[in-house]
């Protein structure tokens, strides 16, 4: 009888498709990918870091300094929120899987929208206000927080315990 192989837990699928999608964001620093999945595990949106529909890459600056008109941050729309646009059904008690723990304005997005948990890989700017906003709003909401942990920094974890 041959054996069934080891597969993917959802976790790391669903983690890797966010890694997948990031990849067509044409940003330069900061590649960002996001997946909603519903309660059956299928996944009813994705989207990544760029500019709205109908914007030219090359007609807006990437630059992260500068005058406000003159740095991306006006312009692009975060993962998170493509995401969401994107989705081909309501999102209410979903869970979002992100490359980047999300910052207060998709925050607010997450959340009137009625995702119930969020799963973040990075939390590399934890101490930017605007991502101690997101958690405090993240957490008074009662959305689920949780980083996502591969097997190997689980497995390291429990060999140092």
């Amino acid at each position: 009888m041959i054996k069934a192989g080891k597969s993917l837990s959802w976790d790391e699928t669903f983690m890797l498709m966010t890694k997948l999608i990031a990849k067509k964001s044409k940003e330069p620093n900061t590649k960002v990918g996001a997946c909603v999945v519903d309660e059956n595990n299928i996944i009813v949106g994705l989207g990544y870091n760029g500019f709205p529909r109908n914007c030219d890459d090359n007609a807006f600056p990437w630059e992260r300094e500068g005058d406000v008109l003159d740095v991306k941050y006006t312009y692009v729309v975060h993962a998170e929120a493509n995401a969401i646009m994107n989705s081909n059904k309501s999102v209410k008690d979903c869970r979002i899987y992100v490359c980047l723990f999300p910052c207060n304005e998709c925050a607010k997005i997450i959340i009137q929208n009625g995702i119930k948990e969020v799963i973040y890989e990075s939390d590399k700017y934890k101490d930017v206000d605007i991502f101690i906003a997101s958690r405090k709003m993240l957490k008074a909401a009662g959305v689920k927080m949780r980083k996502y942990v591969t097997k190997n920094e689980l497995e390291v974890t429990k060999k140092s315990k």
